[in-house]
């Protein structure tokens, strides 16, 4: 009988020791199937485990590509076509041992590009630059339903960012609080919101942020999926906030998302806002255990 290959765990986006979001990491799934992969993701219990399923061959490439992977994500659950701290922990596993550069990973979303750099302490930070994003409305009727799953109405909302839906490799529905203490204090139900984005095809989070300063935001990320109810920190929904931001009229910046706070586990994602193309998220992840 053949053996699970090694499951790596990094936690990603860590603003503090105790900080980030864990994801698993399997660099040779060679060979798994789909029963298999999500077997192992549910052992590993995380929101997601990153399974390297195959590398280009160097037949296939110009002697100046860059190494490229065809890369699966799956939740406890199921699979969903892209995870960005998962995407940022397979990176910073690949640098370790290979060094650091650039990558491409293939996933069901698109391609996405990978550089990876070493500071002096020998910390590696890697930007990932997403799929082409889109934005679209939220259906007002499916605005008030989640709105009413948080406790909350429209009247709640910041007039500055109208609710939308934004994709950089998964759709999320975001909700922009003018409400600080609000922000900190709503609850959900996690069935009735997992249900909900189960009907709307919402297979991130729902992404709930508050404005703190002119390029700062905090966030909580709603992820109902077994285990799991609240993310840490989410490099998809800060790609799609990026993504909003800019249908919003803000290009050419950088932004800094703080997550995690209300689970125990402080984040802190950075996101750069081209005027065009894929949105820039970057981070760094350190090895668990």
């Amino acid at each position: 009988m053949s053996r699970d290959p090694e499951v790596l765990r990094y936690s990603a986006f860590a603003a503090t020791p105790e900080g980030g979001n864990p994801a698993g990491v399997v660099l040779d799934a060679t060979g798994l199937d789909d029963e298999a992969m999500r077997r192992i993701a549910a052992d590993v219990g995380y929101s997601e485990t990153a399974f390297l399923v195959s590398r280009s061959s160097a037949a296939d490439a110009d002697a100046d590509d860059p190494p490229r992977y065809r890369v699966r994500y799956w939740s406890p659950a199921a699979e969903v076509p892209f995870c960005g701290h998962a995407t940022v922990a397979t990176a910073v596993a690949l640098a370790e041992s290979d060094g650091p550069g650039t990558t491409v990973f293939d996933t069901a979303a698109g391609a996405v590009t990978m550089r990876s750099t070493v500071d002096g302490d020998g910390a590696i930070t890697v930007s990932f630059t997403s799929v082409e994003p889109q934005v679209r409305h939220l259906d007002a009727s499916v605005r008030d339903r989640l709105l009413a799953l948080l406790g909350l109405d429209v009247a709640d909302l910041d007039d500055r960012y109208p609710a939308r839906e934004a994709f950089a490799g998964n759709w999320h529905p975001i909700l922009v609080l003018a409400d600080r203490d609000l922000f900190h204090q709503f609850r959900f139900a996690p069935a009735d919101v997992a249900r909900l984005m189960r009907e709307q095809g919402w297979l991130g989070t729902v992404t709930v942020l508050h404005p703190t300063g002119p390029t700062d935001l905090e966030a909580r990320n709603l992820f109902p999926v077994g285990r799991i109810t609240e993310d840490p920190a989410t490099g998809s929904a800060a790609a799609s906030t990026g993504a909003y931001l800019r249908e919003l009229g803000v290009a050419g910046s950088t932004v800094r998302i703080r997550q995690g706070a209300h689970v125990g586990r402080p984040s802190l994602l950075t996101v750069t806002i081209p005027t065009s193309g894929g949105i820039v998220v970057s981070g760094g992840a350190v090895a668990i255990g």
